[in-house]
């Protein structure tokens, strides 16, 4: 039970919320009004001046021409008036019979469009009773159903039609022919038409079908959970649950039939009207079927509801179409029995308290009026999109009632545990919270004491670089036990999750071999691995055995100052069992009974820098039992310990292949472990000379960009931005090698401007090196989706920065080579037939004509040394070096093929820019050979140069055989390994990776193709 509400609180609380919902729906109707326009006046509308955009769509309301009774117009031009649309024609389509609907006309609008427009625009009918052709400037664009004169063909309830169309001129006849030979009660344009660009029609008429969608996904779900429970659940509510669900379910169905029409049914026009009326009343019975159920009602006024209810639905079913609209008053009837019905049962019960009672109330009544203002749409009182919110606030006050009721079985449990939480949630919350706050201060001076080491090695005396190294291994075994700190506390509370997988436990023992070389250097230990490489494969988290191994070899090394480390394994029970030997100091007996406890250490008498504080060996006991294994340990005080751990084989056909441990060892050649090596790369290869590579980092924390700067500036030259607004700035003035982003900053995230670089710049163009607090599954998700080739976890460890940003920089040096490749690779396409066709033509002018073979000899020449030059290898080059080139080209094809081929120039005196190398060539061959010489009788081109105040236009235009739409798709898609075609998708990607916009690639079939692109000057 709740508080009891009295009449006037229950009064007040609806009016609230009838105002809230009110407001919301007003507030919807306010968003979407469409802002003055013009209106149809005599078969008129003048949109000249309106300023079209891909937001709004204008009603093209007003006097429409009409002829009654007529499909071709030009003969009946006696018979045109003006009709308003929208309406129903009633009374215009037979001036004798006023109530008539039944027939067929033509409506036509003459629509002045803005001049010079290069929109696209489109047209969209919401509803047209009941057939429709669409037609401009007198070429049908389009059908709902198919008008005809003739009655012998029935109609179907059509869904709203989107008409896309590019006027040729600033003026269109809109003509649109009608028949309605299915329902007796309305016909014609009965809702608006509306104009508008593309996009804008196209958002208008997927917004209004998402939502619809959206309200059937979230009735279906909730009735298909309704049903669920009543299927698995026992006792009490089995009727609610019954009801609820049906309810839900027809709801779903009536949204998705209604209104956009997401699914049309293969049903006549007036079973449409049939089935959706039985549906909208049957959803109001199942509905007032549920309120009975839970409140237990036995009113008499329920029981007349059920018989009129019944009778109704059966004259729906059975009353003639033409008598339809007589059944109006009944419906109207029905639904104010059952709102009487539905309010008498839900305000009593909110006045005595019922618990969830003011849920329901608040339901009927979002319920009452979504079908009010449901009636006033259907009167055309109203002219909005689809509206969702009354339909959801329905379902999330039924959610409500169902999750107060969970709530108070969940305050019970709740209130009996949380003292008993309390002490051991602020114990876990203590540890987590200090290793993190220390994580990022001790990382950092980790992080600069290394950069420090590494800049000025020279300069250090042999004293301070060991100083320095002292301070980096105190730090990071610091740094170790913050980590165990977070890994048993997360154990505790079993936060751990194991993601197993088939490793090989060599692998992973080489990979920890490899991380424990970087932790010291100053003892001599032989590190031997017995293991041979036919050994089964484990199943195991990869990261969590990492851990393990790590964890136990550095403890054996933490304890071994000279000797040997031997990992050795078996196979026992299906398991694998994995042996770690040290010939350290060992441990007493009674040590060995608490060794994996957490918080234990062994007292050697020995002092160990950062021995860390006894979690180690407590984490690597949880996470191999976590495994489903064991560990155990042997040891003797002054010869060594033995440690052994069991993990799960991997089962192949059933059985594990028993393979015997061989004695082949693995011994690390260098017998001091931890001696620094020299690294030789590539003997016999001199590298002259190394490239620093610029990289860009962007922090909003002036602190962060100081220490990652520091860090990096050895070996690359590091240019810092605060925001993202202001790299972008950076991006645009210059190349860069690497971006190194924060993910969390004001304003502009790192996702956000990864985003944003990637519109320009490709993942190997431009890598980007992600800095994140969280090392999460979907943070990374995120980055990666974004368009970020790494990330680095902060706190940042500098040898992993420096690691990563020099594998990003090495891609992108790789990537700036493959281009310089790609350059010199299109330098070859001189296609073998051109060539041999020019050496022919040169040898025939040799007998007749030998003045014009020199000039050609010597133009061919030019050609080749322009194709050549090693200015092409060059990012750019001058746009006269190419345009020497294609005229010594077109000088050659013009010789060749006569007067099948006419080259005209439109350049501007003085040229003074840059292009890439063989661009604008590429795009005149493809020109003249796709298009031009398709021709039987050849054709022209035109280069063209316009100099603006910022940049060039330069075109190439033809009137050769054109080419299709998805023909230019494919050649700007094509893929980089395809050769036809390559030569203008290399062009398009360089100069969008140059200068931020591409090629413009217009065509017509037959009448030609124009190719342009725009270079600042």
């Amino acid at each position: 039970m709740t508080k009891r509400l009295s009449h006037k609180k229950i009064f007040l609380i609806v009016t609230l919320f009838t105002i809230l919902l009110t407001s919301f729906r007003i507030g919807w109707i306010l968003h979407y009004k469409t802002p003055e326009h013009p209106h149809a006046e005599k078969g008129v509308i003048d949109l000249s001046g309106w300023h079209f955009n891909d937001q709004t769509t204008i009603p093209l309301d007003g006097e429409w021409e009409f002829y009654p009774s007529s499909f071709q117009i030009e003969d009946n031009k006696e018979k045109r008036n003006y009709t308003q649309v929208p309406s129903n024609w009633q009374g215009n389509l037979n001036p004798n019979d006023p109530k008539q609907a039944l027939g067929y006309g033509t409506y036509q609008l003459k629509i002045v469009l803005p001049e010079d427009s290069t929109f696209l625009y489109g047209i969209r009918l919401t509803e047209v009773t009941t057939a429709a052709n669409v037609l401009i400037d007198d070429k049908l664009v389009a059908q709902a159903g198919k008008a005809l004169e003739s009655s012998e063909q029935k109609g179907f309830k059509q869904r709203p039609l989107s008409v896309l169309f590019q006027p040729e001129n600033n003026e269109i006849e809109l003509t649109i022919q009608v028949s309605n030979h299915d329902t007796p009660l309305e016909g014609g344009i009965t809702k608006s038409i509306k104009i508008g660009t593309e996009k804008a029609i196209s958002k208008e008429s997927q917004q209004s079908k998402t939502f619809q969608m959206v309200i059937f996904a979230i009735y279906l779900f909730h009735g298909i959970y309704a049903f669920g429970l009543l299927w698995v659940g026992k006792g009490r509510y089995r009727k609610e649950l019954f009801y609820y669900g049906f309810m839900l379910a027809l709801a779903a169905f009536t949204n998705l039939i209604d209104d956009e029409m997401v699914v049309s049914l293969p049903i006549s026009y007036e079973w449409y009207h049939r089935l959706l009326s039985l549906t909208f009343i049957t959803t109001l019975f199942a509905l007032l079927q549920f309120i009975k159920a839970y409140f237990k009602a036995k009113a008499l006024t329920f029981r007349i509801f059920v018989i009129f209810y019944s009778i109704l639905s059966i004259a729906y079913l059975v009353v003639p179409y033409q008598y339809y609209y007589h059944l109006a008053f009944g419906m109207m009837l029905l639904y104010f029995s059952g709102f009487y019905f539905l309010f008498s049962q839900t305000i009593p019960a909110v006045r005595k308290g019922h618990s969830g009672a003011i849920f329901i109330l608040l339901f009927v009544t979002s319920y009452t009026l979504n079908m009010l203002w449901g009636t006033a749409g259907n009167a055309n009182l109203t002219n909005i999109p689809y509206y969702p919110f009354d339909f959801i606030i329905s379902i999330v006050m039924i959610a409500f009632l169902l999750l107060n009721k969970h709530m108070q079985i969940i305050q019970q449990n709740e209130e009996q545990t949380e003292q008993l939480q309390k002490a051991d949630k602020k114990k876990n919350e203590f540890l987590a919270n200090t290793s993190h706050e220390l994580r990022n201060p001790l990382q950092g001076m980790i992080s600069i004491a290394q950069t420090f080491l590494n800049d000025h090695k020279e300069a250090l005396s042999e004293k301070n670089k060991d100083d320095l190294l002292l301070l980096v291994r105190i730090g990071q075994q610091m740094n170790f036990v913050l980590n165990d700190l977070l890994d048993i506390t997360k154990l505790q509370e079993s936060y751990i999750q194991l993601k197993k997988e088939k490793l090989d436990l060599r692998t992973v023992i080489f990979g920890v071999y490899d991380m424990l070389q970087h932790m010291e250097r100053e003892k001599s230990v032989q590190f031997h691995v017995s293991i041979p490489p036919s050994f089964p494969m484990i199943f195991a988290d990869e990261n969590r055995l990492i851990q393990i191994v790590y964890n136990l070899l550095h403890n054996a090394l933490k304890f071994t100052h000279d000797g040997s480390i031997t990992i050795y394994a078996e196979q026992k029970n299906g398991m694998a069992k994995i042996y770690i030997q040290d010939t350290g100091i060992g441990m007493h007996e009674d040590m060995l009974e608490k060794v994996f406890l957490p918080y234990e250490q062994e007292d050697s008498g020995i002092t160990s820098i950062g021995s860390g504080i006894g979690l180690g060996l407590a984490i690597c006991k949880q996470l191999v039992e976590l495994h489903g294994g064991e560990i155990s340990v042997e040891s003797k005080l002054g010869e060594g310990s033995t440690f052994s751990f069991t993990l799960p084989l991997v089962h192949e056909h059933g059985a594990v292949n028993e393979v015997a441990a061989s004695e082949e060892t693995f011994v690390v050649p260098d017998t001091s472990l931890f001696k620094a090596k020299p690294v030789q790369i590539n003997q016999g290869i001199e590298i002259t000379h190394v490239q620093r590579a610029k990289i860009l980092i962007v922090d909003d924390d002036p602190v962060n960009r100081q220490v990652l700067s520091r860090i990096l500036m050895a070996e690359n030259d590091i240019l810092t931005a605060a925001s993202g607004k202001e790299a972008m700035d950076y991006i645009h003035s210059k190349e860069w090698d690497l971006v190194i982003s924060d993910v969390m900053m004001p304003d502009m995230s790192g996702y956000e401007l990864t985003t944003v670089i990637r519109q320009q710049f490709t993942i190997s163009e431009l890598p980007i090196l992600l800095l994140t607090a969280r090392n999460q599954l979907e943070d990374i998700y995120t980055g990666f989706q974004s368009g970020a080739n790494d990330y680095v976890s902060k706190p940042v460890d500098a040898l992993e920065l420096q690691t990563r940003v020099k594998a990003l920089t090495d891609l992108r040096q790789a990537v700036k080579e493959q281009l310089a490749m790609e350059a010199a690779w299109l330098q070859a396409q001189i296609k073998p037939h051109f060539l041999f066709n020019t050496l022919n033509m040169i040898a025939s002018l040799s007998e007749i004509d030998p003045a014009r073979m020199g000039q050609l000899l010597e133009e061919f020449g030019h050609y080749l040394r322009k194709s050549f030059d090693v200015q092409n290898i060059q990012t750019l080059v001058a746009l006269d070096h190419e345009l020497e080139l294609v005229r010594a080209y077109l000088y050659i094809e013009k010789v060749r093929f006569g007067e099948r081929l006419q080259v005209e120039w439109a350049l501007p005196e003085r040229l003074s820019t840059k292009i890439p190398p063989l661009s604008l060539q590429t795009l005149v061959e493809n020109a003249v050979n796709h298009g031009i010489l398709k021709r039987r009788e050849g054709g022209y081109i035109c280069i063209r140069i316009l100099d603006n105040d910022t940049h060039y236009d330069i075109a190439v235009i033809d009137n050769g055989v054109g080419m299709e739409e998805k023909h230019i798709q494919q050649i700007m898609n094509i893929s980089p390994r395809q050769a036809s075609q390559v030569g203008i998708r290399n062009t398009n990607r360089r100069l969008k990776q140059l200068f931020g916009t591409g090629l413009t690639i217009e065509s017509q079939i037959d009448h030609g193709t124009t190719v342009s692109f725009k270079v600042p000057k």
